[in-house]
């Protein structure tokens, strides 16, 4: 019995990689799991209940990491996983073997983000190697992080 007592000790402040949410309330540019993967939905479409059955919701959505398309089909009455999505700027400090080295907000750095792969990777490399103060948008969702998008930081 005394071993029951500590089985919530690992998780993160309380917070779930995933919530659940009606097929039904949720909505176009929202945010759903499909086969494992964190989505943002494109279209989406509910088919008239048949004879025996309920209406049925086809969703059709983008990895928000990989940009891989994902297709479901769910009851409306049904609950889907939405992801838990968290988005945090840096300031980008150093490029340093296919890392990027980011400065938080409380002035530590960050080093376990990847220089994202193709064209945004190489636009990040060579502002940066260009001596611009950049900053980096890092998007966290499902334990994955990834820089997705970047700005040039206000003078």
């Amino acid at each position: 019995m005394a071993d029951e007592e500590h089985t919530f000790e690992t998780a993160d402040a309380g917070a779930s990689l995933t919530f659940p949410m009606q097929c039904s309330a949720l909505r176009k540019n929202g945010h759903v799991v499909i086969k494992g993967r964190p989505c943002k939905i494109i279209d989406m479409s509910t088919s008239k209940t048949g004879k025996h059955g309920h209406a049925k919701v086809n969703l059709v959505a983008i990895d928000i990491f990989t940009g891989k398309k994902y297709e479901d089909l769910s009851p409306s009455t049904h609950n889907m996983d939405v992801p838990n999505i968290n988005r945090q700027e840096y300031q980008l400090i150093n490029i340093d073997d296919g890392y990027l080295s980011l400065m938080t907000q409380d002035g530590n750095t960050k080093d376990d983000v990847k220089l994202p792969e193709g064209d945004l990777g190489e636009k990040i490399q060579e502002e940066f190697d260009e001596g611009k103060d950049l900053l980096v948008t890092v998007v966290t969702a499902m334990g994955e992080e990834h820089a997705l998008t970047y700005k040039e930081a206000p003078k």
